[in-house]
C-alpha cells in the first residue's frame, strides 16, 4: 500500500460512494461537525451524494466505498471506481464482510424472492450479497456497523501526511481492561463477544453492562470455536452460538467458519492449501 500522491497545485479529492447499505456508515463523515469543515479545507470532496456533491465519473485520490455488491449494477460500478481511484477505503460491515444483507447467502434467493415479491422477475439481483474485496483490490479496511467519526479522520490525517493507517486489530476485552472495565462474561455470565472481536468501538455494550455483539468483526487471529464452546458450558444450544457469529459481519472468514460448524454444516478444507 502507498500513501496518495503528493500535490502541489491542489488538494487531494475525495468520493465517498454508496453500494447496498443502510448509509449509517456516511455519517461518521456527517457526524464530524466542525471537523467537517476542517476537513473541506483540506481536501476536495467531489462525489458524496448524501452530502449534496454528485460526479460518479470523477477520478478520485481517495474513494470511500459503504456497502456490499449486491446487484449486477454494483458490479460494474465498483469497477469503474476502482479504475478512477489511486487509494480505495471500504467502510464498515456491509464493505468489509456483506453486512446484515448477506444473510441471504445462506438461502435460496429466487425461492425467498418469490416467497415475498408478487412480481419478482423484475428485481436485479445477484445471488449473493458480497463485500468489496471480493471484486477489485482495496487498500484499506475500516470496521465497524457502523464505524465512526474518529477512524475516519485518521484515515485521512495518516494519508495526508504520506503514512499508511494505523488500524487496532487486538480484542475489545483489551479495551475493557484498559478502562476497566467489569468482565460481564466472567461476572455475569453472558455470551459476551468481546475475545474474539476487534477493538475500535471503545467497548461501548460492555461499558453499559452489556454483552459485545461483535460489530467491529474478528480481531487479529481470533479463536471463535474456542469462545463457542465457553459458550455451550453457559447452557446456550449450538443453533444459537451460530448465530452470534452470523450476524453483522457473517461473511468475515473466522465467524463464517464457525458459525457453520456450531450450525453443523461440516467444512471441507481445500488439499492444495495445506
Amino acid at each position: 500500500m502507498l500513501p496518495i500522491k503528493s500535490h502541489q497545485t491542489q488538494k487531494p479529492k475525495i468520493g465517498v460512494y454508496k453500494f447496498t447499505s443502510d448509509d449509517g456508515c456516511q455519517l461518521a463523515f456527517l457526524n464530524a461537525g466542525d471537523e467537517f469543515l476542517l476537513l473541506t479545507e483540506l481536501v476536495d470532496i467531489v462525489h458524496f451524494a448524501e452530502a449534496g456533491v454528485v460526479d460518479i465519473d470523477a477520478k478520485v485520490d481517495i474513494a470511500f466505498i459503504e456497502g456490499s455488491i449486491s446487484t449486477p449494477d454494483e458490479l460494474q460500478r465498483i469497477k469503474k471506481i476502482r479504475v478512477n481511484s489511486q487509494y480505495l477505503i471500504t467502510i464498515g460491515a456491509c464493505a468489509t464482510a456483506g453486512g446484515i444483507q448477506a444473510l441471504r447467502n445462506f438461502v435460496d434467493v429466487k425461492e425467498w424472492m418469490s416467497s415475498i415479491y408478487a412480481s419478482p422477475a423484475f428485481i436485479q439481483t445477484l445471488v449473493s450479497s458480497t463485500s468489496i474485496s471480493e471484486h477489485v483490490r482495496v487498500d484499506l479496511e475500516i470496521w465497524g456497523c457502523p464505524i465512526n467519526t474518529k477512524q475516519i479522520l485518521d484515515a485521512i490525517r495518516s494519508l495526508l501526511f504520506g503514512v499508511h493507517p494505523a488500524i487496532k486489530r487486538d480484542a475489545v476485552c483489551m479495551e475493557c481492561k484498559r478502562i476497566n472495565n467489569v468482565c460481564v462474561l466472567v461476572s455475569k455470565g453472558e455470551p459476551c463477544m468481546g475475545p474474539v472481536t476487534m477493538t475500535g468501538c471503545g467497548a461501548l455494550c460492555p461499558s453499559v453492562g452489556r454483552a459485545c455483539y461483535a460489530c467491529y468483526g474478528p480481531k487479529e487471529d481470533s479463536n471463535p470455536n474456542s469462545l463457542g464452546r465457553w459458550f455451550e458450558g453457559f447452557g446456550l444450544l449450538p443453533e444459537k452460538i451460530s448465530r452470534l457469529f452470523l450476524h453483522i459481519n457473517n461473511q468475515a472468514p473466522a465467524f463464517l467458519k464457525a458459525g457453520n460448524e456450531f450450525k453443523g454444516i461440516k467444512i471441507v478444507i481445500d488439499k492444495k492449501e495445506i
